[in-house]
């Protein structure tokens, strides 16, 4: 086994990375990493159903897909992420307790009443302080888990408070649950690198493992190869989201509007606008518009930026119709 602490906090990079590793080493792994303040989110995830849009866009948070199910995540670097990636035959895939104890075992090190709980879940006295997923690939198991040590829960609530806008997809639901931060357990507070050096020497003990693996010149180009073709892409963390439909309605100065559409492949296949609203032209020329247009909001703004939109809408707003949309 190789061991890797990854001092990137790029959450693209990292999320390359750990696939990266799944794909081109033979070598078994365990890795710790951080990452800059962004949203993971699951592979079968729809991306805008899990955020709180106008949130992300204020603070700049990345918003990323990663290869494993499960629900939204939100990252910063007051949480350790850790990775384990094994050979194994699939009849192991989801033994998740197998991959937990370890980490349990360190916090319970640390007199933390942790504990397996539920499906995917370590927590402290009742509350969550680390969720797991995985993937599989070629007789390969990913295991990744995040730690909450000293988040931002202030941060963590609002990224992922989503906005009550009418979803009907079939994407998988992140789950609500109480979480808290280890240090908040804790008498004194433990530093975020002493913590990260107490897990990582703990498994290098526990897998007779050697020195910290330094990734060369040759990982770092692949790695970041990966993540301009993939996981920086809006094809990817948006446009890989499950088919849905969005309804959506609001009141402004024009009058009431209310939007239909119908997205897949982040593609905006049908969409109808209705609405008490007044306008010179027929809406219908609008939506024509928008159809085949990514469901994004600049690739929307390019759409309509040959038109007026107040001849279709009196006293409502190109920004009015995109709060509707998004």
């Amino acid at each position: 086994m190789i061991y890797i602490y990854n001092k990137i906090t790029d959450p693209y990079f990292n999320l390359a990375t750990e696939e990266y590793i799944l794909k081109k080493f033979n070598d078994e792994c365990f890795m710790l990493w951080r990452n800059k303040p962004s949203i993971i989110i699951g592979k079968n995830q729809n991306a805008l159903a899990e955020i709180n849009l106008d949130y992300v866009k204020e603070h700049n948070i990345p918003v990323v897909r990663r290869l494993s199910g499960g629900g939204a995540v939100f990252h910063d670097l007051g949480n350790v992420n850790f990775t384990f990636i094994v050979n194994d035959d699939l009849n192991r895939f989801n033994d998740f307790r197998r991959f937990t104890q370890p980490i349990i075992d360190v916090l319970r090190k640390l007199s933390l009443n942790a504990e397996f709980s539920g499906r995917n879940d370590i927590t402290i006295d009742g509350k969550k302080i680390s969720g797991n997923a995985q993937y599989y690939y070629k007789n390969r198991i990913l295991h990744h888990g995040t730690l909450l040590v000293s988040s931002n829960m202030a941060d963590l609530s609002a990224a992922l408070k989503v906005r009550p806008i009418k979803f009907e997809d079939k994407g998988v639901k992140s789950v609500s649950k109480r979480v808290t931060n280890i240090n908040e357990h804790l008498k004194e507070p433990i530093d975020i690198e002493e913590f990260i050096n107490l897990i990582m020497n703990d498994i290098r003990q526990r897998t007779g493992g050697s020195g910290l693996y330094e990734f060369t010149d040759e990982d770092i180009k692949n790695i970041e190869k990966l993540k301009n073709e993939k996981y920086s892409t809006w094809e990817w963390n948006f446009g890989m989201s499950p088919d849905y439909n969005l309804k959506n309605e609001k009141k402004f100065l024009g009058g009431t509007l209310e939007v239909d559409l119908n997205v897949s492949d982040g593609i905006i296949k049908d969409i109808k606008i209705y609405g008490d609203f007044f306008g010179k032209k027929d809406v219908k020329d609008v939506e024509e518009m928008l159809k085949g247009v990514k469901h994004a909001e600049n690739d929307v703004k390019n759409a309509l930026s040959s038109i007026d939109i107040g001849e279709y809408f009196s006293n409502i707003t190109l920004e009015n119709l995109l709060d509707v949309m998004f």
